[in-house]
């Protein structure tokens, strides 16, 4: 009889154990299973180390780089393995820049009526207006035509004509409020039975004490704002700011004043304009849906400084035609003078 370990019996044992060996041998060599819930230390410290390595690659600027367009910063994916990681950063800052094209700045959108007012009124608040006092006049020197108004809807515009005025800057009841300098020569301007500061003759301390908050200065315009006959209130209000524009005021009511127009529904802007002077510029404008009559307030593309306005149709209406301009007013110069007759910068009283 064969003993136990001898052979094939013997042999085959020998090559179980064998295989056994290797298999432990191989068990050993290999990573342990990935816990998929509670990933290991060290993943985790390198998984940090390229989230943080991928943020400051979003936040660094060198001093000696142009500027660059604001990225969104990455999402944070829960398991990601370092290279799927460098792969996915690099694939989602393709899809956030564009690629990078050079066109990208041809894709901005155009700035709306909301944000070029705001920019204004940025400007106006910082602007440096010495305070009126009450013995001294607004001096504006301005360029204008207004449209003869026939019968039968149809309108012709008048030759354009300078002319200079000076504003008294009195609060209390007055009936000169003051003079006009035109081509026939001076002539006083008389309200019957006197008139005190307000909507219809505003003063510099009458403006200042106007409310700075824009919903609350444009609630107070719609309440003292009488719109004509047939006129949308809205676009009465909106015409109401636009002659308040040329006057002195301090500067964070003109920024209000802004402020309180883009808040206006309806208000739009204009790429290109033109004032009475020639002169191009951005344009703030509304239409009425009542009488279709656009109103348009002209500004310097540089300095945003407000130049004039104009009023015309948008729509054919009887024997008026779209286009035809009703008015247009563009200042030329303005100051603040001590008595009647002067110009500012010096120029004396003309006789």
């Amino acid at each position: 009889m064969n003993a136990a370990g001898s052979g094939p019996d013997r042999a085959e044992h020998q090559e179980a154990e064998h295989e056994e060996a290797e298999r432990e041998e191989l068990a050993r060599l290999l990573p342990a299973p990935a816990e998929r819930d509670v990933p290991s230390e060290p993943y985790l410290h390198h998984k940090d180390r390229l989230m943080q390595l991928i943020d400051d690659d979003q936040n660094r600027t060198p001093a000696t780089a142009p500027a660059r367009k604001a990225r969104p910063r990455l999402l944070r994916p829960a398991l990601v393995m370092p290279a799927a990681a460098l792969a996915l950063a690099g694939a989602l800052a393709v899809t956030f820049t564009g690629g990078g094209g050079s066109g990208d700045s041809a894709a901005q959108p155009r700035e709306t009526a909301t944000v070029l007012l705001d920019r204004i009124a940025g400007t106006a608040a910082k602007s440096d207006v010495e305070p009126v006092r009450q013995d001294q006049f607004v001096y504006v020197k301005s360029v204008g035509a207004g449209a003869e108004m026939k019968e039968n809807g149809a309108s012709k515009l008048e030759p354009r004509a300078e002319r200079e005025v000076w504003k008294s800057q009195q609060v209390k009841r007055i009936t000169k409020t003051g003079e006009i300098h035109d081509g026939e020569g001076y002539s006083p301007m008389y309200e019957l039975g006197g008139s005190v500061a307000g909507i219809e003759r505003p003063t510099y301390q009458w403006l200042a004490s106007l409310p700075t908050d824009p919903d609350v200065l444009l609630k107070e315009l719609y309440r003292m704002t009488e719109a004509e006959d047939g006129q949308e209130k809205a676009q009465a209000v909106f015409d109401q700011i636009g002659r308040l524009l040329g006057d002195a005021m301090p500067p964070e009511n003109a920024a209000a004043l802004y402020k309180a127009a883009a808040k206006i529904p309806g208000v739009t802007r204009q790429e290109d304009a033109v004032d009475a002077a020639g002169r191009h510029g951005f344009a703030i404008a509304r239409v009425d849906k009542r009488t279709w009559v656009a109103n348009e307030w002209v500004f310097d593309r540089d300095s945003l400084a407000y130049l004039g306005d104009r009023e015309y149709r948008t729509k054919d209406f009887a024997a008026g035609k779209k286009g035809d301009v009703l008015a247009e007013y563009a200042i030329l110069k303005h100051g603040i003078v001590d008595h009647y007759r002067q110009r500012p910068q010096g120029d004396g009283i003309t006789k």
